[in-house]
């Protein structure tokens, strides 16, 4: 009863679909081949040993390669990477060089005469046809200006020449390379390489910021003052003729209202020196409610006892004998940002013209106490003599404004005082006399002295890259080489009241510090496209 057997075939199973073959190509710039490599070298290795992978597979047992990578290898792989950016970059071109037909007058390609070469590679079809140089001297491969295997390409020749300059850099690309507007593209890798950038940092630059409440309002001669001192300048201890010579500094204080200076010697910089020059200051100019001052950090030639001035008036302490004085007196104290001399820029002005007279007048010569006071003072008269507006050539001007004019007259407790700019003469007893003058000074001052305060004299630019958290930076030093200073992450940036970065905190590896953006460098280290 056993059934007798029948023959089907494969395709009669009714369970069984049929199956066609697909292929599906892989291109491989959808793998992100070429973003994936920092390094040429390693783009290329890579790629050449893909190739020999693909060959041993459809090699037989004893023709297989294996060892080391050959040149005639490599200079396949680089064919191989030069046809996929082409394909990218120059579709219509090759298009039309296999079609034998004309290149549109609109292609980057017209005025370059390109053909294809025997590895469908197009080639720069130059003048130099009949020289005795070899193929790739004469017919260089044509690369897109904007590709990254073209910023792979320049970086390794970049290095490879030892971190030359631009111009070398596309000298030596052009023997085997023709990049289209090669040079632009050369200086853009240049400028993003972190050797050559930290040899010659550039620094970050903001516009000139506006000047605060206290420079524009009209307030009593010191009121609102800076310090900062200057030395140190070598004095005889006596007058006898076997005298030692001793050190003595120069202490300034400026008026940020009128710019009147007052100059005093500092015998030394101890705490009770400086703690005596202060109280000196305040018995001839009258207290002042604001004192300004650097960290006293960057100053030359006496640096370790400057620091210990300033540390024991940031230790807020009962026991400190300045901040007793500061408190009992009401006097606060602010301090601009570490090494930022530009933030004070007012006394750092003085000081630069009290030591150009200092250095004509002292020459080689030592002078004593007395005389060094002396000649201190008189340097303090031609300072405050200085005028606060331009001067013209007028005879029927009026004499220029000084610093002078708003110390001469006032008192060292200002009471108030009415209005007597508009009354007559005649009519003002001689204290009211004296009360018109110096109003009409603070009006000329309004006038005048203010108006040429609009102008910004330096830094009207802004630098392109705005500095944000997490940015890394160079932290300048004065006296250090580039290749010294230390490298920091922005960890904080504070605005001011013109939504402008002027200070950060950076994080370094001796641990966060508080910089002006005038003192950092930011490193180039942004992506290429």
């Amino acid at each position: 009863m056993w059934p007798k057997p029948f023959k089907i075939t494969y395709s009669e199973i009714p369970e069984i679909r049929s199956i066609k073959p697909i292929s599906f190509p892989v291109i491989i710039n959808d793998l992100n081949l070429f973003s994936r490599y920092s390094s040429f070298t390693k783009l290329h290795r890579v790629v050449t040993y893909c190739i020999r992978f693909m060959k041993n597979c459809k090699a037989k047992n004893g023709s297989k390669q294996i060892g080391y990578l050959s040149t005639t290898e490599l200079n396949e792989s680089l064919f191989v990477l030069t046809r996929l950016v082409q394909s990218e970059a120059f579709r219509d071109e090759i298009h039309c060089l296999t079609n034998s037909k004309p290149i549109s007058k609109k292609s980057k390609l017209y005025t370059l005469s390109p053909f294809l070469d025997d590895k469908n590679i197009i080639r720069l079809g130059g003048r130099i046809h009949n020289s005795h140089f070899n193929f790739d001297k004469k017919f260089p491969i044509l690369l897109p200006a904007k590709h990254d295997l073209t910023y792979l390409i320049i970086k390794h020749t970049h290095k490879n020449l030892l971190h030359a300059g631009p111009q070398t850099v596309l000298a030596h690309l052009r023997n085997k390379f023709w990049v289209l507007n090669g040079k632009n593209s050369v200086k853009k890798i240049l400028r993003q390489c972190i050797t050559c950038f930290k040899v010659n940092p550039t620094e970050v630059t903001q516009p000139m910021g506006n000047l605060p409440e206290y420079r524009l309002k009209p307030t009593r001669p010191f009121l609102i003052s800076g310090v900062d001192f200057a030395g140190p300048f070598l004095i005889k201890d006596g007058k006898l003729r076997n005298r030692k010579f001793i050190k003595a500094y120069l202490c300034l204080f400026v008026c940020f209202a009128t710019k009147a200076v007052h100059l005093e010697i500092a015998g030394d910089l101890t705490t009770d020196c400086f703690l005596n020059v202060l109280k000196r200051f305040v018995s001839r100019r009258g207290l002042c409610q604001h004192m300004h001052s650097d960290n006293g950090l960057n100053f030359v030639g006496a640096d370790n006892e400057l620091k210990r001035i300033f540390k024991s008036i940031f230790n807020f302490n009962n026991d400190n004998p300045i901040m007793t004085y500061l408190n009992k007196n009401s006097i606060t104290w602010h301090f601009i940002p570490p090494r930022s001399p530009h933030f004070g820029g007012l006394w750092e002005a003085n000081i630069k013209g009290a030591k150009h007279h200092m250095k004509r007048i002292l020459g080689n010569s030592f002078l004593t106490y007395e005389e060094l006071y002396t000649v201190v003072v008189q340097i303090e008269a031609v300072l405050n003599s200085r005028p606060l507006t331009p001067l013209s050539s007028d005879p029927a001007d009026l004499i220029a404004l000084t610093p002078s004019h708003f110390l001469i007259g006032d008192v060292l407790t200002t009471i108030p005082q009415e209005n007597v700019v508009d009354t007559p003469v005649n009519r003002l007893s001689l204290y009211k006399k004296l009360q018109q003058m110096l109003q009409h000074f603070w009006r000329r001052w309004s006038t005048e002295y203010i108006s040429n305060l609009q102008n910004r004299t330096r830094w009207n630019s802004q630098s392109p890259q705005e500095i944000q958290p997490n940015t890394m930076v160079l932290l300048k030093e004065d006296n250090l080489p580039p290749l010294q200073w230390k490298l920091g992450r922005v960890s904080e940036v504070y605005r001011g009241k013109d939504n402008i970065v002027r200070v950060v905190s950076v994080k370094t590896s001796s641990g966060i510090v508080k910089r002006a953006v005038r003192k950092l460098c930011i490193l180039p280290i942004d992506n290429l496209v």
